[in-house]
């Protein structure tokens, strides 16, 4: 009995100190400064589907634990948001009520130069970014909750696809090579 129970802590220990070890946080005021500039860059790290039939889909297919396929990886899925510029990248899963035959129209792939950001903070100290793209004619309103430790929750909401969240965190914005030739 005693076996157990130490194999049982053991595992517990383990599991409880990777999964600390795997999530990336900041501290409140280096989230503040990066919410306050409006220039952060969102590193999606779980896709939340809506619809239930896909989530079924996935759970049927054998080997294949629906969990997995919704792990995303955080340097390749995300937004990136600068002063005027906004780039998305995301999969999409659920359902689209105006499918279209180009593959590239099927998940969240874009650049906007026109948006309008609002932003409030709640009770808890949470900001709630809700941005509106103006020269997207299937992407109705993003919201972003960013948490104090500077992990984020996403909200996807279209005119033509049942809406999906996303799960991540947020960062500085990395500078590109031309940026720093600028410097």
């Amino acid at each position: 009995m005693k076996k157990y129970i130490s194999l049982i802590f053991i595992f517990g220990f383990l599991f409880l100190f990777q999964s600390c070890s795997s999530q990336a946080s900041l501290d409140s005021k280096t989230v503040d400064a990066l919410v306050s500039s409006e220039e952060f860059t969102f590193h999606a790290q779980h896709a939340n589907p809506m619809n239930y039939e896909v989530i079924n889909v996935m759970g049927s297919i054998q080997n294949a634990p629906s969990t997995r396929m919704l792990q995303l990886d955080g340097e390749n899925y995300g937004i990136e948001l600068k002063k005027n510029n906004m780039e998305v990248v995301l999969p999409y899963f659920g359902r689209q009520f105006n499918p279209s035959y180009n593959t590239a129209d099927n998940s969240y792939r874009f650049t906007s130069k026109d948006f309008t950001i609002s932003k409030s903070q709640n009770k808890k100290g949470n900001w709630v970014l809700k941005i509106k793209p103006n020269d997207r004619r299937n992407v109705d309103e993003i919201i972003v909750e960013v948490f104090k430790s500077g992990k984020a929750f996403v909200s996807m909401r279209s005119n033509d696809r049942q809406p999906i969240t996303y799960d991540g965190y947020l960062s500085k914005n990395e500078e590109s090579p031309k940026e720093k030739e600028k410097l």
